[in-house]
């Protein structure tokens, strides 16, 4: 008999009573709440105009983390496509067995030179910005050392944090002095690694780097460690992030970030530090040890996008598109009467509350042409819901000012503004 003819039909194993009546009860208190998340089918490639399925005509995309627009700039796509040609599809290994390639320790040297110039540093990449903090703290502390986190550090910070033994700390968000206590709290542990987002993702806020430093440099045995997923590639006068936004870019010991936001938009992330640090990483942590390694392809538009970062003719025209956006959509709203977080950034949170009012607002907004999305618990704190503006150098002053009109028209219409 040819098995591969022959059609099957099956469902997915019978769940045990209780977990079902669990689960269900659970699906449907988000859904009364306001809080349950469903996902648009887009269409189209990521760029600032695309197709979704739930609408007719092409809509504009304002909550996408494409912060200067190369998720579908023809140079990061062809460079991807080329090396696709030359090295194929994947690697069908981890990094130590046979998963290593030369594109792989090219672009690692090349995000050692982005982040280090002629330094000393190195870079490990790994699948996704959240391996890589999931890799970090357990590969780098144990029982004699403590972690101080920041309280509102991303998911992927806080679930590595969960997996290595050491000493947990957490001060108020962006408190220096809370800082300072939690140090001298832990004075008796060997290393104090201090964690915090260079820019936290849900509010647009930018962490205060300088002063931060200035704190971990009076405490024998601390160290700084930042996220920069939010800010590398277009934060900072060449775009190298949020230390170089603080002028703090020869003391911050390791950075983790993603090449799947302003860095093409694809996907892998990386830490790069002090080369005694990577290599401990190579060889201990679990994420880079038993993950494939990264496709050519995501190489190949990763390489292209530092390539246009790096260069300040290709990189001058984004950043000033990106910024001046950012400057016209903050200040029209803020004139209109929305109460709006953070600052100097191109996260710009409209605050609303209210979980259900977020999503209502976000269809009406879909119905008007722009796709925006309700953020609610537990994305963010209870009575916190907000929709997360973002801003991209693809966008046009045309497109941004449309999006402000409808967000003051929708605004009236539920009496937000």
């Amino acid at each position: 008999m040819n098995l591969s003819k022959r059609l099957y039909t099956t469902t997915a194993a019978k769940l045990p009573a209780v977990l079902e009546e669990r689960v269900t009860a659970a699906l449907g208190a988000m859904k009364s709440a306001g809080t349950f998340k469903t996902e648009r089918i887009i269409s189209s490639p990521q760029q600032a105009s695309i197709t979704v399925s739930t609408a007719q005509e092409p809509v504009l995309n304002f909550c996408a983390n494409n912060y200067l627009g190369l998720s579908s700039h023809p140079t990061v796509i062809s460079r991807a496509r080329s090396y696709v040609s030359q090295w194929g599809s994947g690697l069908s290994s981890v990094r130590f067995i046979c998963g290593t390639q030369t594109i792989h320790k090219d672009l690692e040297t090349q995000i050692t030179q982005f982040h280090h110039g002629q330094g000393v540093g190195d870079t490990i990449l790994y699948a996704s910005c959240f391996d890589a903090n999931a890799g970090l703290f357990e590969a780098l502390l144990d029982s004699s050392d403590a972690v101080i986190s920041d309280s509102l550090n991303h998911a992927s910070i806080i679930d590595g944090v969960r997996l290595c033994k050491a000493q947990r700390f957490r001060f108020r968000n962006g408190d220096l002095q809370d800082l300072d206590d939690q140090l001298t709290r832990a004075r008796d542990c060997r290393v104090k690694l201090v964690a915090t987002d260079g820019v936290f993702s849900m509010d647009g806020r930018i962490a205060p780097l300088r002063e931060i430093c200035d704190i971990v440099d009076r405490h024998p045995g601390a160290l700084l460690f930042v996220d920069d997923a939010h800010a590398t590639g277009f934060l900072g006068a060449t775009g190298r992030g949020s230390p170089e936004y603080a002028g703090v870019m020869d003391r911050v010991h390791l950075v983790n970030s993603t090449l799947g936001k302003a860095l093409g938009g694809a996907a892998g992330g990386y830490t790069t530090g002090h080369p005694l640090l990577v290599s401990l990483l190579r060889n201990t942590s679990r994420p880079y040890l038993f993950s494939n390694t990264l496709p050519p392809a995501v190489v190949g538009a990763a390489a292209a996008a530092l390539d246009i970062v790096a260069n300040e003719a290709t990189r001058e025209p984004l950043l000033g598109s990106l910024w001046a956006n950012a400057r016209v959509f903050r200040k029209r709203m803020e004139d209109a009467g929305f109460v709006l977080a953070g600052k100097d950034h191109a996260i710009i949170p409209v605050m609303l509350g209210d979980a259900r009012l977020a999503a209502q607002m976000a269809e009406m907004m879909l119905a008007r042409g722009i796709y925006v999305v309700g953020f609610s618990y537990p994305v963010v704190p209870k009575d916190k819901a907000r929709i997360r503006v973002q801003i991209s150098a693809a966008h046009t002053l045309d497109q941004v000012n449309h999006a402000v009109d409808s967000f003051i028209a929708v605004g009236r219409e539920l009496k937000v503004i």
